[in-house]
């Protein structure tokens, strides 16, 4: 889901009505005809439309191929994206890593794409690798993604002497700190829901690590384990030092908390530069990535990656692989980035030389990163972010208080229809 309408719509795994719009084409004729292939795109809003079309006019002008398009909007893509993928899909369809991208492979509804990635594999990192990959093979191209990190003015940390906290220790006496300077320590704002998942998965990462992080999304671990427990026993700490009326403000307005020098930090994706667009508070702004607290120090960093697969009737179609390559190379990227810079290119050889240092040290944090988590509706099944941890992270922010029991009850459930 989009990162700042995350959420919208509760649709489970399985879906409803099939996309009448969406027609892949006879796979046998396909699978002949080495030079046409299909894109389903659920990237239907003006711009990054305008990408998505500029990396197919790049690849059709280089090799020759024929890509027939089909543009829908992204919730009737996700929403339906179990009928669509058993009826008559695309041969390549946008989509993200995480536990909905393992889902489908699992089910024999995605095709491996390792064919792509011996061509275009160097270009990514060891993170991106694993975010790609279910069961030891390849089934997404990344195409962009975005970190989320612990934003600061500069210059009221050169104020007051603040130092970067590599530790949770260190992170909570930085608060103490802040708050005795008359500071917000924490900018945050979660009217909207989803915010606080980010708050989660990085507290859980840090806490039990990566994969725990992964199991658990996945319901692989027990949500009343102590393990849990330990995640919101650290948040607890953390409580105090949160802007206070977080459950009435928007993101953007936590954003502007930290802009306007009230708030000392904010941990949120770089999506904030769509918020705070003052040059001279851009200019201003650093980051560093969640401390480290019990394991894997700060190896691990969330950043959703949205990308490309490779449907299953398309498997045997030579320019569906062709295109995927396409996909994973700099110039592909670069075509798209030229319609929508808001996102950071995944490849390695792509045009870096317009970022922005912010982007330039997001872009070096993801590539150096071990291991990539999504966002918590992607890592895990959409139900259970929407209807169960909206509400009970809500709740634990007004009180403190959370019932592990009734999550692992919800889970067991909804896990268990998907």
């Amino acid at each position: 889901m989009h990162r700042r309408s995350v959420l919208k719509g509760t649709a489970a795994l399985g879906a409803i009505p099939i996309l009448a719009a969406c027609s892949g084409g006879d796979p046998a004729t396909q699978a002949a005809d080495s030079k046409a292939t299909s894109l389903g795109s659920g990237l239907a809003d003006a711009v990054p439309k305008s990408g998505i079309q500029a990396m197919v006019d790049l690849f059709q002008q280089q090799s020759g191929d024929t890509v027939r398009l089909n543009v829908m909007p992204r919730d009737q893509l996700v929403n339906n994206i179990s009928t669509y993928l058993q009826a008559n899909p695309e041969d390549v369809i946008t989509w993200f890593a995480g536990y909905r991208m393992r889902y489908y492979a699992g089910k024999g509804l995605l095709a491996p794409v390792d064919d792509a990635w011996e061509t275009i594999g160097k270009n990514f990192g060891a993170g991106l690798a694993d975010a790609s990959a279910y069961q030891g093979k390849k089934y997404l191209i990344p195409n962009y993604n975005y970190p989320w990190a612990v934003f600061y003015r500069k210059s009221v940390w050169q104020q007051h002497g603040y130092q970067v906290p590599g530790t949770w220790d260190e992170l909570l006496a930085l608060c103490a700190t802040m708050k005795k300077d008359g500071l917000s320590p924490i900018a945050f704002g979660d009217k909207d829901g989803w915010p606080a998942m980010g708050t989660f998965d990085y507290l859980n990462m840090r806490t039990n690590g990566y994969q725990f992080h992964v199991d658990l999304c996945a319901h692989h671990e027990s949500w009343d384990s102590p393990k849990v427990q330990a995640v919101f026993d650290n948040w607890t700490a953390l409580l105090p030092y949160q802007d206070t009326g977080a459950l009435g403000a928007t993101w953007q307005q936590a954003a502007h908390n930290m802009a306007n020098k009230k708030s000392g930090m904010y941990l949120i994706g770089t999506f904030l530069l769509q918020e705070i667009t003052d040059k001279s508070i851009v200019d201003d702004l650093d980051f560093f990535p969640f401390p480290a607290i019990a394991v894997e120090g700060t190896d691990a960093i969330e950043a959703p990656i949205d990308g490309f697969v490779m449907t299953r009737r398309a498997e045997k179609n030579k320019a569906a692989m062709d295109f995927l390559s396409f996909l994973g190379t700099g110039a592909a990227q670069d075509a798209y980035a030229s319609k929508d810079s808001s996102n950071l290119q995944t490849a390695a050889d792509a045009n870096t030389s317009t970022f922005s240092p912010i982007q330039k040290k997001a872009a070096e944090m993801i590539a150096q990163s071990k291991k990539v988590s999504q966002f918590f509706d992607r890592d895990a099944l959409p139900a259970m972010a929407n209807n169960v941890m909206i509400p009970a992270l809500q709740s634990f922010l007004k009180d403190g208080k959370v019932d592990l029991k009734n999550l692992e009850t919800q889970a067991k459930t909804l896990y268990a229809a998907a």
